[in-house]
């Protein structure tokens, strides 16, 4: 499903305030520090809880292997300014050859500000402009009102609710289901986004091999 072009890890997307890049092992700390909560791992379907040892490493290793298949992009969220360790996880995964589903993650402090919406309506972006699915799937935990927002404002449209399977959390839940079509996507007037800001390396630099132009700006069930 997805291209080439994400399947390297040097694939990143950059929005006004954030980096979306793979989840590196250095990452494994950062995403422990907040996977590992309950107000966050309760509103996920496949996050544990409790969470257990090395399942940052477990999962970054999943990620990235799915990504470099073409079966996802998973991508660790990072702001641009200061140093700051990863503070969340959006990622996007094939259901078949039409249809994409995403989820996400982020940590408390991060939550009210902004970021997952941002986050979110750039990978949308990247989905439809990178790959031929025709629709993309989200859901979210009706005692979720903040997920949903997040959806809505990113131009998803809610289908209905029901009993979802929420393996990490031992059954059937109730959850609000959503769909964005890529007609609808475009009738929005969505631009394409700065897919891969991909740093050349010194000898690419020295021969002046071209590199992507990095233009333009732009919880989960």
């Amino acid at each position: 499903m997805f291209p080439d072009l994400t399947r390297d890890d040097i694939f990143r997307l950059e929005t006004k305030r954030l980096w979306l890049r793979w989840p590196r092992a250095s990452d494994a700390a950062a995403i422990t520090a907040f996977a590992a909560l309950p107000q966050v791992a309760q509103m996920t379907a496949s996050v544990p809880h409790p969470y257990p040892a090395k399942e940052a490493d477990r999962f970054i290793f999943k990620a990235r292997a799915e990504n470099a298949e073409g079966k996802a992009l998973h991508l660790a969220i990072a702001r641009k300014s200061g140093s700051q360790p990863v503070f969340g996880i959006v990622s996007a995964k094939a259901n078949g050859v039409q249809e994409v589903e995403i989820g996400y993650a982020l940590a408390p402090e991060m939550w009210g500000k902004g970021f997952a919406t941002e986050a979110v309506k750039m990978v949308v972006d990247t989905i439809f402009a990178l790959t031929p699915a025709l629709r993309i799937l989200a859901n979210s935990r009706v005692n979720n009102p903040a997920s949903r927002r997040v959806l809505e404002k990113s131009g998803f449209a809610y289908l209905d609710s029901g009993l979802d399977m929420l393996p990490a959390r031992g059954g059937l839940h109730p959850c609000d289901r959503f769909r964005l079509e890529r007609a609808d996507w475009r009738h929005d007037g969505k631009r394409l986004p700065p897919m891969a800001h991909q740093r050349r390396s010194a000898a690419d630099a020295a021969i002046g091999a071209p590199i992507a132009d990095p233009a333009g700006e732009l919880h989960d069930c």
